[in-house]
């Protein structure tokens, strides 16, 4: 590097600077000349070219980028779309839950009625059975009874009665009543 600066400082003093710093005008005359043509085909030939690619490469982004919003704007919509459905199916739902648990209950009263309607039923027909029952039990105790007063009026008397006693006998039960 001390060699270097040795010959700036040098060839100030000599008048020719280039040349002291090794450089020879011509040469770079020649390389500046080389190099505005080469700007000059790559500004006719290559830039536009590449500046078309990179128009589009910005446009296929843009587009893409554009795309990727509409299609996020969609999915929102289509996730509020989806909220809003299952809202309006949770509300159905709970809605039939309802009219499920109000029809089982109207059900039950119904079943429950009915059954009530049932048991009074067969509560009827059994006092009307015990009722008959009761009826044909004093038929008989009556029937065994004539039987036992004439039974034991002929053992007391010794005869039989005949026909028209037992009708008087009958007639004097008839007034008394059996099992009350």
């Amino acid at each position: 590097m001390l060699d270097f600066l040795t010959k700036l400082a040098s060839s100030e003093q000599s008048g020719d600077l280039l040349s002291g710093l090794g450089i020879d005008w011509r040469i770079l005359m020649l390389q500046s000349v080389a190099f505005v043509i080469l700007v000059v085909i790559l500004a006719k030939f290559v830039y536009p070219q590449i500046n078309a690619m990179l128009d589009r490469r910005d446009k296929i982004i843009n587009d893409a980028i554009k795309a990727a919003k509409e299609s996020e704007e969609k999915a929102a919509q289509s996730e509020k779309e989806i909220q809003k459905a299952l809202s309006q199916a949770r509300i159905e739902a709970e809605e039939i839950v309802e009219t499920a648990k109000k029809e089982s209950a109207d059900l039950t009263v119904t079943a429950e009625f009915d059954a009530k309607k049932r048991a009074d039923s067969i509560v009827r027909a059994a006092q009307a059975e015990i009722t008959k029952d009761i009826e044909t039990a004093r038929q008989t105790l009556r029937q065994e009874t004539l039987d036992l007063v004439a039974d034991a009026t002929e053992k007391v008397a010794g005869l039989k009665l005949a026909k028209d006693d037992e009708k008087i006998v009958s007639e004097a039960l008839k007034g008394r009543k059996y099992g009350s």
